[in-house]
């Protein structure tokens, strides 16, 4: 907590439960850190990284259950944006009646939250459509199609786990607007926010490390409320 301005909590159906979405929410607080909803598909069994046949209207509701059990728990500071997780963030870049469905939730949850998407994706378009703000998401260990999409998990390289070359691309793309793809393209990107995965090994270490280069090098990390 004491490296990062945001934090995603999962509400439940992905991961989490009433117990630790309120510890979570409670070590972010005492760090100033900004707290956002995590929605997932139900299946805690694969994490929430398995597509699943749903429906727009499933999502919706989906997520404004979700939101709605964090918002429960963030009295001392209000919620501040929604992340979709996994497949269901994957099937939004890739559906937009799926990612409609999403930003319709999130509106209907609260209007004045940030819906986060992925850089130059649906997402952010459909957000702005319906009124809402939103933030443009680069991740920091994650490998890149030349079309700006994640490289799925299953294929070789989707995941970068050097954490020179973590850092050096995410100070690239904030400071630049530019990254490098799978292929070796260079492609534009913004990066409002910038999204670590608390299940990557060593991710602690890293978020020191990036934090601090990103300090070097003048950028200010704050709660992306903040300037959006």
């Amino acid at each position: 907590m004491p490296y990062i301005s945001s934090a995603n909590v999962a509400c439940g159906f992905h991961a989490g439960d009433p117990v630790w979405m309120r510890r979570t929410v409670s070590l972010a607080e005492q760090s100033r850190v900004a707290v956002g909803a995590h929605p997932g598909l139900p299946d805690l069994v694969g994490f929430g990284r398995r597509e699943m046949k749903v429906t727009p209207e499933e999502v919706k509701h989906y997520v404004i259950y979700q939101v709605g059990a964090l918002q429960a728990f963030t009295r001392t500071r209000s919620l501040q944006h929604v992340k979709p997780h996994g497949a269901l963030y994957n099937m939004g870049v890739a559906n937009e009646e799926i990612a409609r469905a999403v930003a319709e939730g999130v509106r209907e949850a609260d209007q004045r939250l940030i819906l986060v998407g992925l850089a130059g994706s649906v997402w952010l378009n459909v957000g702005q459509q319906l009124g809402l703000k939103v933030a443009s998401e680069v991740f920091a260990d994650r490998a890149l199609n030349p079309n700006g999409t994640l490289v799925p998990r299953s294929q070789p390289g989707a995941v970068i786990k050097d954490p020179e070359k973590v850092i050096a691309a995410s100070l690239k793309m904030v400071t630049e607007g530019k990254t490098t793809a799978v292929n070796g393209q260079e492609i534009t990107i913004r990066a409002d926010t910038i999204c670590l995965h608390s299940d990557t090994p060593g991710v602690v270490a890293l978020a020191r490390g990036l934090r601090e280069r990103m300090e070097a090098a003048g950028v200010t990390v704050t709660p992306m409320s903040n300037f959006l």
